[in-house]
Order: structure tokens, then sequence, then C-alpha cells
């Protein structure tokens, strides 16, 4: 053998030892499954995004990867996500809440969308009413051909490149990752019916509601604090009345009193003493209330027609109790040192304190206008189902007290609740006679 074959097949076994060894049986090599190159890329920049990477970097990878698959992989992603927060007590208000105030308006909507394309994942029938009436309320429902991914169209429509909607995955993808659970307040789609789940409101409440409704959207609309006070009033001892009186016929039926939770969202600044004002409106109501201060969100615990009236009165009554404190403007002290913030903090909560002395008022002088000796034993029986249910979700929980020191801002947020009429009980009595008459006809 000449020398230069000599040096050939030398070269041959070379390359032949540093070639990897493949077992007998392991066949032809197939080409990589690209579903599971991009399921593994994106997981691997989501981890590294979560360790600190910035995003941009995390990103870039993703990039020289097909489109489809790609959104393929997210498509999957956030369904088995999603899932899991469903499970966890996330209803569709609370992910639009969190996502509002953690991410960006893109990141918000793309999350929307993605819990209407898993809840559409079930039928009608496996999903709570009142799931179906958040979405509604955020406008969340599918728009995008579902036979294929999400984020290209959600893209295409919302005018983000690719760099920017891979981007804005990641970062929600980060946000969403570090949510705790927290209380179920509705049960998830795919859930079996809770017991004592409440269904669909019935004709004659949302008869009450929309009365309730448009007295309160007076009260927003006026420029005048003890009109819109008095209106109020007038909207919380309607329904007063009106809970009442299904509380009674409840009874009659033999129906057990249940409880049940919502949820209400606060903006900042000033989260406490916007909470205070919430807890008025809901211990006037029979109702009591947890304040959780990750988020800025409360949940409120009590039977499902008086928290109805919680989530209207105390969402009308912050908007109310902002612009009486706006109207008056900043405040500083006479050597120009800004007092603003502290009159505001006292001022909201002396607003609710006032506020909730009058609620608390109006349903007590609806309940004295009852003669019926069943009355109070059911309102009692209604208080231990509350407790129980309170007892049970929030086992430990601790006080937590609001400290003011103006005495200016104090002094005009009580002013400010004690502008409205307080002969409100007369005026009502037309529209609680005429909502008798046509519950009677």
């Amino acid at each position: 053998m000449g020398k230069n074959n000599r040096s050939r097949l030398a070269a041959k076994r070379k390359r032949q030892r540093a070639e990897p060894r493949r077992a007998p049986d392991a066949g032809p090599s197939l080409p990589p499954d690209a579903d599971k190159v991009a399921a593994d890329a994106l997981s691997h920049a989501r981890w590294e995004h979560h360790g600190g990477v910035p995003v941009g970097e995390c990103v870039r990878p993703l990039l020289a990867l097909p489109d489809s698959t790609i959104d393929r992989a997210i498509d999957t992603i956030f369904a088995g996500l999603l899932r899991g927060m469903f499970a966890g007590g996330w209803a569709p208000i609370d992910l639009y809440e969190v996502s509002r105030r953690r991410t960006d308006a893109a990141g918000s909507a793309f999350l929307i969308d993605a819990v209407a394309a898993v809840t559409a994942d079930y039928p009608d029938q496996l999903v709570d009413p009142r799931w179906l009436a958040q979405l509604d309320q955020i406008e969340g429902r599918p728009w995008w051909d579902r036979r294929r991914p999400q984020l290209g169209q959600w893209a295409a429509r919302h005018g983000q490149s690719r760099y920017e909607a891979l981007t804005m995955v990641m970062e929600l993808l980060g946000v969403c990752d570090a949510l705790p659970r927290i209380e179920e307040v509705l049960p998830p789609p795919g859930a079996a019916p809770r017991v004592g789940s409440v269904g669909p409101i019935d004709a004659a409440q949302e008869r009450i509601l929309a009365k309730v409704r448009a007295l309160l959207a007076k009260a927003e609309s006026t420029d005048f604090d003890g009109e819109a006070e008095a209106l109020s009033a007038k909207a919380q001892e309607l329904m007063s009345r009106y809970a009442l009186d299904r509380a009674m016929l409840d009874h009659g039926r033999g129906a057990r009193q249940r409880a049940t939770l919502c949820r209400i969202w606060l903006d900042n600044p000033y989260v406490t003493a916007k909470a205070m004002l919430v807890d008025a409106v809901a211990g006037a109501n029979r109702c009591r209330t947890v304040l959780d201060n990750r988020f800025g969100s409360m949940t409120v615990v009590g039977d499902q027609g008086d928290l109805r009236v919680v989530e209207l009165l105390a969402t009308s009554l912050l908007l109310q109790g902002a612009r009486a404190m706006l109207s008056i403007g900043s405040q500083q002290t006479h050597r120009g040192v800004s007092r603003t913030r502290s009159y505001r903090q006292a001022f909201l909560v002396a607003y609710a304190s006032r506020i909730g002395e009058r609620l608390r008022a109006a349903n007590e002088a609806t309940v004295s206008a009852i003669d019926d000796s069943r009355l109070l034993p059911v309102l009692s029986s209604r208080s231990r189902a509350v407790d129980e249910l309170m007892e049970k979700t929030f086992p430990r929980l601790a006080q937590k007290r609001v400290s003011v020191s103006n005495a200016a801002g104090w002094g005009a947020g009580t002013a400010a609740a004690d502008l409205a009429l307080l002969e409100v009980h007369e005026a009502l009595s037309d529209t609680a006679d005429g909502r008798r008459s046509e519950a009677a006809s």
C-alpha cells in the first residue's frame, strides 16, 4: 500500500472514531420534531428570563425559528398556564385587573384573548354563567381564526412587529408565573357545579338592579355632592328592601341560607382608605371583607344578592368620593409644604366612616319597617353562613389600623358625606310601592 493511501486510510479511521456511535438497532436518523424544538426553545427562553436575562436576549433565538411553530408552542403554554391559574382562583376580571397593573395595554389585551380562547374550549354547560358575564364585561371573546395560532393574527391586528409580540409574550409569562393562588370566587370552567352556587339573576332582581344602576348613574353625573349622596342612599334602601323581601321568600320556601364570595379591585393611591369605604358598604349589607395588600383587591363574603349591592354601590361611591376629593385641589401648609397626600388620605377615611354610618342607618330603617317576626331569625341564619365561610376561607386574619394626621382633610371628608339629604325614606317610598305593585301584577 502506497504512502498516500495509508495516510487517507488513517484519516478516515480518525474521523470514524470521532463520530458518535449509533446502536445497531437505532434505525435511520430522523429530522428533529419542529414543534418540540420550538417548545424547548420557548421554555429555555422563559426560564432564562426568570433568571434575570434581559428579555431581548431571551427573544432573539426565537426569531430564528419558524413563526408557526413558535406560535403553536405559545398557544400550548398559555392553555396549560391559564388552566392552572383558573384552578388557583383567578377569574377573568382578576386576570384583567392584575395584568393592566403589571404589564402594558398590549400584554393585558393578549392575556384576555387567551382567557377567552381557553374558556371557549369548554361547552357552555360547563362554564358558570358569572364567568361568561365577566368575560363579556372585559370584551373577552375569540375574534381570530382558531384554526391558526393566535399570536401572528394578534400582532397583525395590533400593529406589533414579530420582535415586539414575542417580547410581550415573554414579559407576560414572567408576570403570570409569579402569581400565587388566591381565594376562588367562581368555579373554573369544566368544574362540577359548586354546592350552593348561584345561577343567573332572576328577572325580578334584574329589574331592581336596573333601577339601582339608574340611581347611581345620576349620582355619578351630578355636580352636587348632596344630590349624589341622597341618590346613593336611595339605591341602598331600595336594594335593602328587595334583599330582605327575597330573604323572607327564600325562608318561606325552606331554602338554606348560603354565603359566597366576590372580589373588588382598588386602584392606587390610598388603597387602604378606599378599602375602608368598601368595608363600610359591605358591613351595611350584612357582608364581611378582607383586603389583599399584594394586589389591592378585596374579597367580600356574603349572600349573593347582598354581594351585588356591595359591588354596585361601592364602585359608585368610590367614584363619587374621588370626585369630591379631587374637586378641592392640592393642599399645602402656610410655608408652602405640600400636604396633599395626608389631606386626601384623611378625607377618604372620614368619608368612608360617615358613609358607613349613613348606609347602616338606611338599612336599619328598612329592617324596622318590616313587621314580620321571622325576619330577625332569617338575618341571624344568614350572618352565621357568612361567618362560617369567612372562617373557612380566611382562618388567619390580622386587623389593620389606618392613621390619619390631617384634621382639615378629616373635616372635609365628613362634610362631603354629611351634605346628603337625610330624609330619603319618604322619597323612596313611591319607588318601593311601585316595585310591590309591579310584583303583584
